[in-house]
């Protein structure tokens, strides 16, 4: 599937965000649809994913309670909204998908390894 990120830019802190990635390609209902992001001289880091069916998403303690992933099956379309953004969210957000959204649970949805294609990335600047 192919993936296109968009919704990135400069904000200030405590503000919100909300990125979009709209996909092509082969069937994006089934397939398991992450977020992540990679800050400077920083490894890539998992901030959100949800499953094929939208019901269950995943996310790390550091963004728990301040991002939300949701889906729009029908607009093939995945969305991260952050809110509270901090200094420390800036970065380059991608978005990815899974072949098979069937085989991903909550020990795997956060692994780079766990996701087969790649969007281009999004800048997210937040300003202090």
């Amino acid at each position: 599937v192919q993936l296109q990120a968009s919704g990135g830019g400069l904000v200030q802190a405590g503000n919100s965000l909300r990125l979009s990635c709209a996909a092509s390609g082969r069937a994006f209902g089934s397939s398991h649809m992450g977020w992540f992001r990679q800050a400077p001289d920083k490894a890539r880091e998992f901030v959100g994913s949800i499953d094929w069916s939208g019901k269950n998403t995943y996310y790390p303690d550091s963004v728990k309670g301040r991002f939300t992933v949701s889906r729009d099956n029908a607009k093939n379309t995945v969305y991260l909204q952050m809110n509270s953004l901090k200094p420390e969210d800036t970065a380059t957000y991608y978005c990815a998908a899974t072949t098979d959204g069937r085989l991903v649970s909550s020990a795997t949805a956060g692994s780079i390894y766990t996701y087969a294609d790649w969007g281009q990335g999004t800048l997210v600047t937040v300003s202090s």
